[in-house]
């Protein structure tokens, strides 16, 4: 094993930022028990964010990006893992205040690690990522609150990014009738052979007009969006139904009243991915790599990259010009 390895580094001095491709060493490397070689990484929002210079995601620089990593133990100062172990570390810190998986290699916390469930490859576990990996958990939580295939459709907005199109595959494969919405004309047939029934505009969810409550439309929602869109949707949603929420593309603020809620009983679930219980982590992967895989992994592919590219290619999330998702291959 070489003395260094490279390194997709952001720094931020006074009025300087940049983000490219460095050398760095072990002593670079945070602690952790477990020292991984890392074999592929995702591009998320949030490390297009990471690589803004008024992005307010790195709590310290320099930083290393890259929240989604999976690859190979080479050493681990705890018992659980060895040598040799194909892992998946996603969330927590990673990417954020420690340094993740823009980097051949990581030291990670035992404790952020799970083990690559059988069934999946660690190029399929990326390709998932945090962005399928959140979809999964939005569908188990409608799911918990007593959604079922026969109550209605479910609508997915923000259907061609990465957190929608898990969604629509994901519902699609468990039997549901899947309404996705998107601005994008040119990806309805992406969106059909992920397992949409019907596509409709944004316009379709979100009109410009927010009132109190509309006419019911969808059992349940899967929404990456926030904002106004969903305080749209939310009074759409049919009696007893959800939204599980865990984007904010469209902002923060949620202009909405309590009617929905009171009147139809709809139940607003956010969804997080950071700090998912381990219990809840391990259930979840395991059901990705089983009964909710989807059919035909390459379909959710829109590039495969290196660390050499990554500044380029990085900023493309916050435009939106990105379908499903962008993997990075290390190895």
């Amino acid at each position: 094993m070489a003395d260094t390895f490279k390194a997709l580094v952001v720094n931020k001095q006074n009025d300087e930022f940049s983000v490219k491709v460095n050398e760095l060493n072990f002593g670079d490397l945070q602690e952790g028990e477990v020292l991984i070689q890392v074999h592929y990484s995702g591009v998320n929002y949030k490390d297009s964010l990471a690589a803004h210079p008024d992005g307010k995601i790195i709590k310290e620089y320099p930083a290393v990006p890259g929240i989604d990593l999976a690859g190979v133990v080479v050493s681990s100062d705890d018992s659980q893992f060895k040598e040799g172990d194909e892992v998946i570390a996603t969330s927590y810190d990673i990417g954020v205040s420690h340094f993740g998986g823009y980097s051949e290699y990581a030291r990670i916390p035992s404790k952020w690690i799970v083990r690559l469930p059988e069934g999946l490859s660690l190029k399929e576990a990326m390709i998932i990522g945090t962005a399928g990996f959140t979809a999964a958990l939005s569908v188990q939580r409608l799911e918990e609150n007593n959604l079922t295939p026969e109550k209605g459709k479910v609508l997915v907005t923000g259907a061609t990014g990465g957190v929608g199109s898990f969604a629509v595959s994901i519902l699609a494969k468990l039997g549901y009738q899947v309404e996705a919405s998107t601005g994008k004309e040119s990806e309805h047939d992406y969106l059909r052979r992920l397992g949409a029934d019907t596509i409709i505009s944004r316009e379709e969810v979100f009109d410009g007009e927010i009132k109190p409550i509309r006419q019911p439309k969808w059992a349940a929602a899967v929404d990456p969006v926030g904002g106004e869109p969903l305080a749209s949707l939310l009074t759409q949603i049919q009696y007893g139904g959800s939204a599980a929420i865990s984007g904010l593309t469209a902002g923060t603020d949620l202009p909405t009243s309590v009617i929905p809620f009171i009147l139809r009983s709809v139940n607003l679930l956010g969804i997080d991915s950071v700090n998912c219980p381990m219990e809840t982590r391990v259930k979840t992967w395991h059901r990705l790599a089983t009964d909710i895989k989807p059919a035909n992994m390459e379909e959710f592919i829109a590039e495969e990259v290196s660390l050499e590219q990554l500044p380029d290619v990085l900023p493309k999330l916050l435009k939106g010009e990105v379908r499903g998702r962008m993997i990075v291959k290390l190895i």
